[in-house]
């Protein structure tokens, strides 16, 4: 609107919107999902199984899903399910419902970088699409990289070359690439602009399997969705936060692969991290990924105006980081002999900003442990004035209030109480307020995180 002559003009406008408007096109079409990586450890122990569950819950249909393996190594169908088949046959699963999905299997044998096998790939996936009558333009393809970080960029370009399909039915194309990427950040902005180039934003997942665990999908809830957190969850009330990760094995053949990241790249600078941001985010505006996205964006990077960002997360001391490696490690035959490459680590990082102050976030990680647990506990300050320390049962301090949240195994959250001791004299115990999932939640299945995530690529929804 404006003003001339002393009249109001009124002014037809475009639409403020930024984004194109969404058009729902129902998906009609066969589902392709291909594991590259086929015969590797990830797709053997976490992928084929996640699959088989989806299965088992019917995520999956046979009548619409077929599923293919791709890899190097020269096997055949059956050889490929006989690798796979005891991975799957675990807890309640069937011998039959095993079977059935395995029928559901090709393998196709090519190297990752030249067009050839995946011009038979193509062919293939093809003619699973005529044989279940899909019209060009509505069938889905899901590609699943479980595969090293390093051969991501000639892998997606041989898919872009040989393996895309036509979209304009509600079909789509999407790639699944799993964190690290890189060993740096600037080998992690390459390899990100070398697939970025191949594919539209909305076909690449970038996944971290730990978004995808139950108590880490519970976090947000049980910050924003319960009042009396509110109001605990900052410096006054919480004195340090504990990130846990403990393995009780070590490489197991991966030994070659790990020892170009090791434990920090690993687990800390994906896994935990993530953690750490849900931790000490703030309240996202909604629910939507991209808004938990900008907060835990926010934990880490800040704006302080249009052309400067500060960085709330401070520069860590050398004096506050302890490295090790576990005796054993460089007998793995993929190691080098002279590695150094830490197998444990711990970390103290400490937020600038007004919520965090003063508070350490200590992240642990190791393989090769004496126990095998992820949890996040979050201890805090002492009561001022305990009037009751001298009634403590053990003669000392009772202890502090803590809220663990037992990420594996055995899924738990518990709260860590001063109580009083049963009986006639005043004494005191800490105790637990203990929610342990096993126990209440008995007849239901609690999904691996690759389940999740993959069940999330197929129904487009983004993990932030």
């Amino acid at each position: 609107m404006g003003s001339g002559g002393g009249q109001w003009i009124v002014e037809k406008r475009s639409s403020f919107r930024s984004e194109p408007l969404e058009v729902n096109v129902s998906e009609t079409g066969c589902l392709s999902i291909v594991v590259l990586g086929a015969s590797g450890d990830l797709a053997k122990k976490k992928t084929f199984p996640a699959l088989f569950n989806l299965y088992r819950q019917g995520f999956l249909q046979s009548n619409e899903v077929h599923i293919f393996g791709y890899a190097r190594t020269k096997i055949s169908d059956d050889d490929l399910r006989n690798r796979i088949r005891s991975y799957l046959e675990k807890g309640s699963a069937k011998s039959e419902e095993v079977s059935e999905f395995l029928q559901l299997i090709k393998y196709v044998s090519g190297s990752y970088d030249t067009e050839e096998g995946f011009r038979m790939l193509d062919k293939e996936i093809s003619l699973h699409e005529e044989f279940r009558n899909s019209t060009e333009g509505s069938s889905r393809r899901l590609f699943y990289l479980a595969l090293p970080p390093s051969v991501y960029p000639v892998v997606c370009r041989m898919i872009k070359l040989c393996c895309m399909n036509k979209s304009h039915l509600g079909g789509w194309t999407r790639i699944v690439v799993e964190k690290p990427f890189g060993k740096d950040l600037d080998s992690a902005e390459k390899l990100s602009n070398q697939i970025g180039e191949l594919f539209e934003e909305p076909q690449l997942y970038r996944i971290d399997h730990y978004l995808g665990k139950e108590l880490v999908q519970n976090l947000l809830v049980l910050r924003f969705a319960n009042r009396f957190f509110l109001p605990l969850w900052n410096r006054d009330n919480i004195d340090n936060v504990q990130i846990v990760f403990r393995e009780d094995f070590g490489t197991e053949g991966r030994g070659g692969y790990f020892d170009e990241y090791g434990i920090i790249r690993d687990i800390i600078q994906n896994h935990l991290l993530q953690v750490l941001c849900l931790v000490a985010m703030e309240k996202p505006v909604s629910l939507k990924p991209e808004h938990i996205r900008d907060e835990k964006v926010k934990v880490r990077v800040s704006n302080t105006s249009l052309t400067h960002f500060s960085f709330p997360i401070m520069p860590i001391k050398d004096e506050e980081v302890v490295l090790g490696q576990y005796n054993g490690y460089r007998d793995d035959p993929t190691v080098p002999d002279h590695s150094n490459t830490p197998t444990f680590a711990t970390v103290v990082l400490r937020i600038h900003n007004e919520r965090w102050e003063g508070v350490p976030f200590i992240l642990k990680a190791g393989k090769a442990l004496n126990s095998r647990k992820a949890e996040i506990r979050i201890q805090f300050k002492d009561v001022p004035g305990d009037i009751f320390r001298l009634f403590s049962c053990l003669g000392k301090n009772q202890g502090r209030n803590e809220f663990v949240i037992r990420l594996q195994p055995s899924e738990a959250m518990y709260m860590k109480l001063t109580v009083k001791q049963p009986g006639l004299e005043m004494s005191t115990v800490q105790s637990e307020l203990d929610l342990s999932y096993g126990q209440r939640y008995q007849q239901v299945t609690i999904p691996e995180a690759y389940e999740r995530l993959i069940l999330d690529t197929n129904y487009g929804r983004l993990q932030s």
